[in-house]
């Protein structure tokens, strides 16, 4: 099966957590496309979602899904979304199209959390994928220069503009031993919006593609 195959397959394997669910929390990302598309066969039974980036946004309502802002929806049952890389222990690292900041504060608000993605994500340490980081923009140089000293290497991810106005660095090298620790370091610098990382709190449940079905996970 292709890559995309794979993804559509892990999408379709969502939806038996949507039933009895009156709003849905949606990530953002190639395989979380294709999990919008299959919510056109119950957008009748949904009140409405809450979405992590006006790409999804755009996306649900061109299917006839209401998008809510989360300080109207409140908690949320569940929240479905993609992963650049997961691990074992379900901890993750997003935000390789730009939308973690929402993406992370829907998944706090949110009682279960769903990763949808093929098994070429799953890994056994993080930081293959370059680390994606929302800085605010005066910060951008200072940021990276305490980075630096974290062991990675950042790089400024020119000509993007996060849905939040912010910028983002990407940042290569890193062998992420303890995924907690260093997202609550890189956290705590200032001028950082979010971390990529998905550690404290991860995924629930993960669903990964691949061939001869669809493999869950959870902790």
């Amino acid at each position: 099966m292709s890559q995309e195959s794979l993804k559509k397959e892990a999408a379709r394997a969502a939806m038996e957590f949507v039933h009895n669910v009156s709003i849905i929390g949606v990530g953002t990302g190639s395989t979380v496309n294709h999990f919008i598309d299959c919510l056109a066969d119950v957008r009748h039974e949904l009140d409405g979602a809450v979405s992590s980036s006006e790409a999804s946004t755009q996306r649900l309502k061109k299917l006839g899904i209401p998008v809510l802002e989360l300080n109207q929806a409140g908690d949320l049952d569940i929240y479905v979304d993609g992963a650049d890389e997961i691990n074992g222990n379900l901890q993750m690292i997003k935000g390789g199209g730009g939308a973690l900041t929402r993406e992370k504060i829907i998944a706090a608000a949110s009682k279960k959390f769903i990763c949808i993605a093929d098994s070429s994500k799953k890994v056994n340490l993080l930081g293959r994928f370059p680390l994606p980081i929302e800085v605010i923009p005066m910060a951008r140089s200072f940021v990276a220069r305490q980075l630096f000293k974290l062991g990675g290497q950042p790089m400024w991810r020119e000509n993007f503009v996060t849905d939040n106005g912010n910028q983002i660095l990407d940042v290569h090298n890193l062998e992420i031993l303890e995924p907690i620790h260093l997202e609550q370091a890189i956290n705590n610098i200032p001028g950082v919006v979010t971390v990529g990382l998905f550690a404290d709190r991860g995924a629930d449940i993960a669903l990964l593609a691949k061939e001869g079905g669809v493999e869950k996970l959870t902790l």
